[in-house]
């Protein structure tokens, strides 16, 4: 069964997506990520090389119903539109206000839970989903 993790409290969910990829590259995870519009891949796409002058998060784009280029494969983490089309199945981190669909078939789940009141009102929609279907909820809050 998947691992769920609540990452609340994020004064800026996309920067501390930047913090929490860097940390699961440096530990040699694969991670997808996911969120509610291109427009916000995006922008994480663009942070991921800003974010730290003296980091590197070695990251690809994948737009739904596009094949991931054979010289791709061993990226470790994909910036998708959809969790289906992750070409590894390990970490997923949600930045969506949605359930991603096909989350199950990831090991571990991480949802980041912005601070203002949609956000937590659409994590602690995702939260019931969850709980209502059985997954151990592990909370954690984030600090700045």
């Amino acid at each position: 069964m998947t691992e769920i993790n609540f990452l609340h409290g994020a004064a800026d969910p996309l920067a501390h997506a930047c913090r929490l990829l860097m940390k699961a590259y440096l530990r040699g995870a694969k991670v997808a990520v996911t969120a509610s519009s291109s427009e916000r891949l995006a922008q994480l796409d663009v942070m991921l090389w800003t974010f730290d002058p003296l980091a590197f998060v070695p990251h690809a784009r994948l737009r739904q119903g596009a094949a991931a280029a054979e010289r791709l494969a061993p990226t470790p983490v994909w910036l998708l539109d959809r969790a289906a089309d992750a070409p590894h199945h390990e970490v997923l981190v949600n930045l969506g206000p949605e359930v991603p669909a096909g989350f199950e078939s990831f090991e571990r789940l991480f949802e980041i839970v912005g601070s203002d009141d949609d956000e937590r009102c659409a994590g602690r929609q995702r939260w019931r989903y969850f709980e209502s279907r059985g997954y151990e909820i592990r909370p954690h809050e984030v600090r700045g």
